[in-house]
């Protein structure tokens, strides 16, 4: 499966979303390895399978297998990190944040890519789920390491495109009404 196959997946209530997906391989702002990732990435994260298939189908051509792995622990290890780090940073309780977190994520430090690339995941998937703290972090690496607003902005969006294709996909199969045209 690829972009265009899972593009005929959705109802017809998600036209946009099929134009903002048929954008995604011409985003020219970020490397190749950079933009397949986030697509890997960004697709497990949804926790839909139809679209993280799709979008690794449509990823692995361009991305060497340690790239392709390092997507998916992006995706993993973010999994956990949002949601510590997030209750740390909600919790009313400040102690929280003061208590060592004891979980293992040797993999930000040597994700077997170029650490930016691996940050620029791990920062799309930080914001489709949510944690305020893990996005200011791997922003303000990203930003020392020379991404431009616009290349970290241009992340974000590719994982808000993603995550409409998965919700588009559930709404259907749960027997919501397609939209008119």
């Amino acid at each position: 499966m690829s972009i265009e196959a899972l593009k005929t997946q959705l109802p017809a209530f998600a036209k946009d979303v099929k134009l903002n997906l048929s954008a995604l391989p011409r985003e020219d702002s970020l490397t190749e390895q950079q933009l397949y990732g986030l697509l890997v990435a960004c697709g497990y994260t949804t926790r839909n399978g139809t679209v993280a298939q799709a979008l690794e189908a449509e990823a692995a051509p361009h991305l060497s297998p340690a790239a392709l792995d390092a997507a998916k622990a992006a995706a993993s290890i973010m999994a956990m990190n949002n949601v510590y780090y997030r209750f740390t940073h909600l919790a009313s309780n400040k102690a929280y944040e003061t208590l060592p977190a004891k979980l293992r994520m040797s993999v930000i430090g040597n994700p077997g890519v170029d650490k930016v690339d691996f940050e620029l995941w791990s920062l799309a998937v930080s914001a489709m789920n949510g944690c305020g703290r893990c996005i200011d972090a791997h922003e303000a690496v990203l930003r020392e390491a020379g991404l431009s607003e616009a290349q970290i902005q241009t992340a974000v969006r590719v994982g808000a495109i993603i995550a409409s294709a998965a919700v588009a996909l559930e709404a259907a199969g749960a027997g919501f009404p397609e939209a008119a045209e």
